[in-house]
């Protein structure tokens, strides 16, 4: 993959010239940050905040493909799948740390390629690299990035608050990042039995950008701030709609009712899907990866709610014993169950 380029091998810097290298351009913004890279660890002041931790590890062959994934999008989105869990609790995502495990295929100027998406996410949403770690590695490449976020305590957002009557809500749309994927591994299939043939992507930059590149919404959070409504429970989706669902009803211990005709599918993701003979309701229920929100509101807050355009409501709370349902366009109802990510799953 990166023989044909220009290339630095890492043993020539070493591991501390490897991160003096990738570090020596940070700079500090926030004023939490008291000291980031440099020292035996970072030191953070947050005066009188919760501090909100959260940490994601991405491995090749299991979480992302090389043969489509360019590492300046990889750096990006692994920041990206962390800052959206702090942005999930109803928090403000101030600082990571980045730790890397690479094999000796890769040369220096790869690794920059995914520093360099690493430092736009930051930069983007305003986000202080604080540390990591560098190491070898056999396994091919290990990601590991840990955010750090706070919130007045009153402003934190769990999954257990939903309660009965609550308005189930969405951002975005659902079901592109899984699309996307689909369309990437055929043309990687394609690729692989002819070279020759170059991707055919035209079109499809949107969910092809859904799976690469995919934006946390810290814009949610700062509307609702905007509009005065606090959720009463909050998950981001990056198993599937279903499993994030089942989440918020089971540790608020209530049931629910969604509407498959209120989940909000961008008109690509249907169509993709439709060529790939795969049904765009179950994309967007057990596809995941698309980092939107979900959250529960009051009914009172309805009116705050209704005419906003990237949300969508879509389902009810109910008591525990009606259960967790799908209500189908037909106006059949299922029980809701999760197909998503299952890190474990043996391959057929």
């Amino acid at each position: 993959m990166f023989e044909n380029q220009d290339r630095t091998n890492l043993e020539e810097l070493g591991e501390f010239g490897l991160i003096g290298h990738l570090t020596k351009n940070i700079k500090l913004t926030n004023e939490s940050s008291n000291k980031g890279v440099g020292d035996d660890a970072a030191v953070l002041d947050f005066a009188g905040k919760k501090t909100l931790i959260s940490t994601d590890m991405l491995l090749e062959g299991i979480h992302f493909d090389l043969a489509y994934t360019p590492l300046k999008h990889l750096g990006y989105k692994a920041i990206q799948v962390n800052l959206s869990d702090i942005y999930a609790m109803n928090g403000i995502a101030s600082q990571v740390t980045v730790s890397i495990g690479m094999s000796s295929k890769f040369p220096l100027e790869a690794i920059e390629e995914l520093y360099q998406g690493i430092y736009i996410a930051c930069e983007k949403y305003n986000v202080d690299l604080i540390g990591g770690d560098t190491t070898a590695s056999k396994q091919g490449l290990v990601i590991s990035v840990t955010s750090i976020g706070y919130a007045d305590e009153a402003d934190i957002v769990y999954r257990n608050g939903a309660e009965e009557g609550d308005l189930i809500c969405v951002s975005g749309d659902l079901g592109g990042a899984y699309t996307g994927l689909q369309l990437l591994e055929r043309e990687k299939l394609i690729y692989l039995e002819n070279p020759n043939i170059q991707p055919d992507l035209e079109g499809k930059d949107y969910i092809v950008e859904r799976q690469l590149k995919p934006e946390a919404r810290r814009d949610v959070i700062e509307l609702l701030k905007s509009i005065e409504v606090k959720p009463t429970s909050m998950i981001d989706v990056s198993d599937g709609l279903a499993s994030e669902l089942l989440h918020i009803c089971r540790q608020s211990n209530k049931g629910c009712n969604l509407y498959e005709e209120k989940i909000p599918l961008d008109p690509m993701t249907f169509e993709t899907a439709r060529e790939f003979n795969l049904d765009p309701t179950i994309c967007a229920l057990s596809g995941g990866e698309d980092y939107e929100l979900l959250f529960t509101v009051k009914q009172a807050d309805y009116d705050k709610i209704k005419f906003k355009m990237d949300i969508s409501i879509i389902g009810y709370i109910t008591e525990p014993s009606a259960g967790c349902n799908l209500v189908t366009k037909s106006g059949t109802v299922h029980e809701l169950k999760a197909q998503g990510w299952n890190a474990f799953k043996k391959s057929e």
